[in-house]
Protein backbone atom coordinates (compact mmCIF):
# COMPACT_ATOMS: atom_id res chain seq x y z
CA UNK A 1 0.00 0.00 0.00
CA UNK A 2 1.41 3.33 -1.27
CA UNK A 3 1.10 6.26 0.09
CA UNK A 4 -1.26 8.01 -1.68
CA UNK A 5 -3.66 4.38 -1.25
CA UNK A 6 -3.10 4.81 2.63
CA UNK A 7 -4.52 8.42 2.76
CA UNK A 8 -7.34 7.30 0.84
CA UNK A 9 -7.83 4.81 3.49
CA UNK A 10 -7.82 6.73 6.29
CA UNK A 11 -9.78 9.66 4.99
CA UNK A 12 -12.47 6.61 4.09
CA UNK A 13 -12.36 5.20 7.65
CA UNK A 14 -11.61 8.10 10.03
CA UNK A 15 -15.00 7.91 11.56
CA UNK A 16 -12.99 4.69 12.73
CA UNK A 17 -10.79 6.49 14.56
CA UNK A 18 -12.53 9.45 15.63
CA UNK A 19 -15.28 7.21 17.55
CA UNK A 20 -12.29 5.67 19.16
CA UNK A 21 -10.18 8.72 19.74
CA UNK A 22 -13.38 10.01 21.78
CA UNK A 23 -14.25 7.42 23.81
CA UNK A 24 -10.60 7.12 25.07
CA UNK A 25 -10.09 10.77 25.24
CA UNK A 26 -11.51 13.88 26.89
CA UNK A 27 -10.38 16.78 25.46
CA UNK A 28 -9.84 17.59 21.57
CA UNK A 29 -5.88 18.08 21.88
CA UNK A 30 -5.78 14.57 23.70
CA UNK A 31 -8.31 13.28 20.95
CA UNK A 32 -6.20 14.73 18.17
CA UNK A 33 -3.06 13.48 19.80
CA UNK A 34 -4.46 10.02 19.99
CA UNK A 35 -5.88 10.11 16.27
CA UNK A 36 -2.13 11.07 14.90
CA UNK A 37 -0.61 7.89 17.11
CA UNK A 38 -3.64 6.01 15.52
CA UNK A 39 -2.43 7.09 12.42
CA UNK A 40 1.17 6.42 12.89
CA UNK A 41 0.65 3.16 13.77
CA UNK A 42 -1.55 2.45 11.05
CA UNK A 43 0.97 3.75 8.62
CA UNK A 44 3.68 0.68 10.24
CA UNK A 45 1.27 -1.53 10.31
CA UNK A 46 0.02 -1.40 6.88
CA UNK A 47 2.96 -3.43 5.25
CA UNK A 48 1.47 -6.77 7.56
CA UNK A 49 -1.71 -6.03 6.21
CA UNK A 50 -2.37 -9.21 3.88
CA UNK A 51 -5.88 -8.56 2.96
CA UNK A 52 -7.07 -12.04 4.98
CA UNK A 53 -9.75 -9.58 7.28
CA UNK A 54 -11.46 -6.68 6.01
CA UNK A 55 -9.64 -3.28 6.34
CA UNK A 56 -12.41 -1.96 8.53
CA UNK A 57 -11.83 -5.34 10.59
CA UNK A 58 -7.80 -4.37 10.47
CA UNK A 59 -8.02 -0.87 11.45
CA UNK A 60 -10.29 -1.24 14.12
CA UNK A 61 -7.49 -4.12 15.61
CA UNK A 62 -4.76 -1.61 14.89
CA UNK A 63 -6.98 1.21 16.27
CA UNK A 64 -8.21 -0.15 19.57
CA UNK A 65 -4.99 -1.77 20.48
CA UNK A 66 -3.56 1.74 20.07
CA UNK A 67 -5.96 3.65 22.29
CA UNK A 68 -6.34 1.19 24.99
CA UNK A 69 -2.32 1.05 25.32
CA UNK A 70 -1.86 4.75 25.19
CA UNK A 71 -5.08 4.92 27.83
CA UNK A 72 -3.21 2.43 29.74
CA UNK A 73 0.32 4.81 29.96
CA UNK A 74 -1.72 7.78 30.33
CA UNK A 75 -4.68 6.49 33.15
CA UNK A 76 -6.52 9.64 33.17
CA UNK A 77 -8.80 10.58 35.63
CA UNK A 78 -12.24 9.53 33.85
CA UNK A 79 -15.07 12.20 35.79
CA UNK A 80 -18.80 10.01 35.53
CA UNK A 81 -21.48 12.65 34.60
CA UNK A 82 -24.89 11.52 35.16
CA UNK A 83 -26.44 9.83 32.32
CA UNK A 84 -30.50 10.03 31.10
CA UNK A 85 -32.38 7.61 29.79
CA UNK A 86 -33.82 6.40 26.45
CA UNK A 87 -31.25 7.53 24.16
CA UNK A 88 -32.86 7.38 21.32
CA UNK A 89 -35.84 9.60 21.55
CA UNK A 90 -35.96 12.52 18.96
CA UNK A 91 -34.30 15.52 20.43
CA UNK A 92 -33.31 19.03 19.12
CA UNK A 93 -29.57 19.01 18.91
CA UNK A 94 -28.52 20.38 21.46
CA UNK A 95 -30.27 18.08 23.59
CA UNK A 96 -29.26 14.91 21.28
CA UNK A 97 -25.51 16.68 21.99
CA UNK A 98 -25.91 16.32 25.73
CA UNK A 99 -27.18 12.91 25.80
CA UNK A 100 -24.61 11.92 23.47
CA UNK A 101 -21.64 13.49 25.80
CA UNK A 102 -23.28 11.78 28.63
CA UNK A 103 -23.91 8.45 26.88
CA UNK A 104 -19.69 8.74 26.29
CA UNK A 105 -18.87 9.36 29.83
CA UNK A 106 -21.09 6.30 31.04
CA UNK A 107 -19.44 4.42 27.99
CA UNK A 108 -15.74 5.40 29.41
CA UNK A 109 -17.01 3.83 32.32
CA UNK A 110 -16.68 0.57 31.04
CA UNK A 111 -13.00 -1.40 31.38
CA UNK A 112 -10.97 -1.76 27.88
CA UNK A 113 -12.33 -4.82 26.54
CA UNK A 114 -15.64 -3.57 27.71
CA UNK A 115 -15.72 -0.38 25.88
CA UNK A 116 -13.99 -2.18 22.42
CA UNK A 117 -17.05 -4.64 22.14
CA UNK A 118 -19.40 -2.02 22.70
CA UNK A 119 -18.23 0.15 20.24
CA UNK A 120 -17.84 -2.34 17.71
CA UNK A 121 -21.69 -3.53 18.42
CA UNK A 122 -22.56 0.03 18.24
CA UNK A 123 -21.33 0.25 15.18
CA UNK A 124 -23.02 -2.51 13.48
CA UNK A 125 -20.42 -5.18 13.51
CA UNK A 126 -21.45 -8.68 13.37
CA UNK A 127 -20.97 -10.68 16.18
CA UNK A 128 -18.41 -12.75 14.01
CA UNK A 129 -16.26 -9.31 13.18
CA UNK A 130 -16.29 -8.56 16.77
CA UNK A 131 -14.79 -12.14 17.69
CA UNK A 132 -12.17 -11.27 15.05
CA UNK A 133 -11.02 -8.08 15.94
CA UNK A 134 -11.04 -8.48 19.91
CA UNK A 135 -10.03 -12.09 19.55
CA UNK A 136 -12.76 -13.62 21.50
CA UNK A 137 -15.25 -16.36 20.75
CA UNK A 138 -18.54 -15.10 18.86
CA UNK A 139 -20.47 -17.07 22.09
CA UNK A 140 -18.64 -14.79 24.03
CA UNK A 141 -19.42 -11.88 22.33
CA UNK A 142 -23.01 -12.33 23.17
CA UNK A 143 -22.02 -12.47 26.60
CA UNK A 144 -19.97 -9.98 27.06
CA UNK A 145 -22.74 -7.69 25.38
CA UNK A 146 -25.55 -8.39 27.81
CA UNK A 147 -23.25 -7.98 30.47
CA UNK A 148 -22.29 -4.41 28.79
CA UNK A 149 -25.82 -3.71 28.09
CA UNK A 150 -27.12 -4.45 31.56
CA UNK A 151 -23.98 -2.71 33.17
CA UNK A 152 -24.75 0.55 30.76
CA UNK A 153 -28.78 0.49 31.80
CA UNK A 154 -28.02 0.54 35.00
CA UNK A 155 -26.09 3.97 34.72
CA UNK A 156 -28.23 5.39 32.70
CA UNK A 157 -31.42 4.86 35.07
CA UNK A 158 -29.52 6.52 37.78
Amino acid sequence: MNEAQFLTLIKEHQGIIHKICRLYRDSEEDREDLFQEITFQLWNSRISFKGDAKVSTWMYRITLNTAIAAYRKRKPEVQFREVLPDMAEEQPDEELALRQDKLFAALKTLDDSEKAVITLYLDDCSYKQIAEITGITENNVGVRLNRIKSKLQKLLIK
